[in-house]
């Protein structure tokens, strides 16, 4: 017997199945909440940053709008929260309908891994192009 007080419910209150808690739950509406900011600003901002009458006009305009620290960082986190918040969404998809253990480790261990993979590709570019 425990020393505890707690009740049972106490317990596990808070805690899901997996032991995980809230906490993915609250991570995918924190970065829509994020998202629903960050996407409006980077696209306005990015159609007024490409303007120029050729190709190369605009993409000069682009990457000196892109040179601005603020920003890189605010494209940073809009590209980076929304890569986060799609492999949330894409793991709750594999958990809820992929049925097989080993297939559903495989995926969810490659939505993972390409996360990753495009917020390093992401970062790497953002500061190829601010720094150059």
């Amino acid at each position: 017997m425990s020393n505890s007080m707690r009740t049972p419910l106490g317990k596990v209150r808070g805690l899901g199945s997996a032991r995980d808690g809230a906490g993915h739950f609250i991570g995918q509406r924190v970065s829509a909440v994020a998202l629903v900011f960050l996407v409006p600003w980077f696209l306005i901002s990015l159609l007024g940053a490409t303007r120029g009458d050729n190709t190369l006009e605009r993409f000069a305009n682009a990457e000196a709008w892109l040179s601005q620290p603020l920003n890189a960082i605010l494209v940073l986190l809009a590209v980076c929260g929304t890569i986060y918040h799609m492999r949330l969404g894409l793991q709750v998809v594999i958990e809820d309908y992929i049925s097989g253990h080993m297939p559903r480790i495989v995926l969810l261990m490659l939505n993972t891994f390409l996360s990753f993979a495009l917020i390093a590709a992401t970062v790497f570019s953002v500061f190829k192009v601010a720094v150059a």
